[in-house]
């Protein structure tokens, strides 16, 4: 039996609500095979990040080597990149390999505020790992830091997108505004919109992980970009309306409240 596999380079996180955990869990509920590639040990939980260790810019890269020696992955999904270097070294074997599908998560800052990703390395992710991606998919925040602009609006989350556009997909996810929970898809100069009303759930940790993942997930199942975001989207939903309450601040969502096999 043959199956999709997918790649997610990112942190661990010990309480198992973001990062590789999540991604790994998402992957599981999208019907494709996990791998991970780790990029920093964080000691996180519900109500903050308390410790990052960077893993070493030469074990990542033999994690890489390993995956894609045996195993090619049909997506990759990038999540926290640490640092410059360990950006630099992601950048330099996604070329080298030809990976495809590569769906970009910018962790810059955590939820509770932590930053997560250098300067150099925010440089690296803009200039040489973005115009690799089929897919970027910054919050708000994270779009209004890379562009510069400040998001208002439907109409701001639109410049913002096209202003990111380079060669890749964009996803601006508009949770951090007031009113519904709508998304913007820019992709080859045209936008779409997937609107969903806001759920009523204070556990929102891991969400930007767990959409990419599944939007990755997706494409290596073969579908397109607009198909690929509105399974995400329903998945997400799910993981959310399913009101898993965990832990003593932002919990995770339940991954396995719905299931695309």
């Amino acid at each position: 039996m043959k199956r999709p596999a997918v790649l997610t380079i990112a942190g661990s996180d010990c309480s198992g609500g973001a990062g590789i955990q999540a991604d790994l869990k998402t992957m599981t509920a999208f019907g494709v095979y996990g791998m991970s590639v780790i990029t920093a040990v964080t000691a996180q939980n519900t109500t903050g990040v308390y410790g990052i260790q960077k893993i070493s810019g030469e074990m990542v890269a033999s994690q890489l080597d390993a995956v894609f020696a045996d195993i090619v992955p049909a997506a990759v999904k990038i999540g926290m990149l640490a640092d410059g270097k360990t950006a630099g070294i992601v950048a330099e074997k996604l070329l080298q390999y030809g990976a495809e599908n590569i769906v970009v998560d910018p962790v810059m800052l955590s939820t509770s505020g932590s930053r997560l990703l250098d300067r150099e390395g925010v440089e690296i992710l803009v200039s040489r790992i973005f115009p690799m991606a089929r897919l970027i998919t910054p919050n708000v925040p994270e779009a209004e830091s890379l562009s510069g602009m400040e998001i208002r609006t439907g109409e701001d989350m639109e410049k913002a997108a096209a202003a990111l556009s380079c060669g890749c997909g964009v996803l601006v996810k508009g949770g951090h505004l007031s009113g519904a929970a709508d998304d913007l898809l820019y992709d080859k100069g045209g936008a779409t919109w997937f609107s969903s009303p806001r759920i009523d759930n204070p556990n929102t940790h891991g969400t930007g992980c767990t959409l990419s993942s599944a939007i990755a997930s997706g494409l290596a199942k073969g579908w397109d970009l607009e198909k690929s975001v509105r399974k995400g989207k329903t998945y997400i939903n799910a993981a959310l309306k399913a009101g898993l309450d965990l832990g003593k601040g932002n919990g995770p969502l339940d991954h396995l409240a719905k299931r695309f096999y």
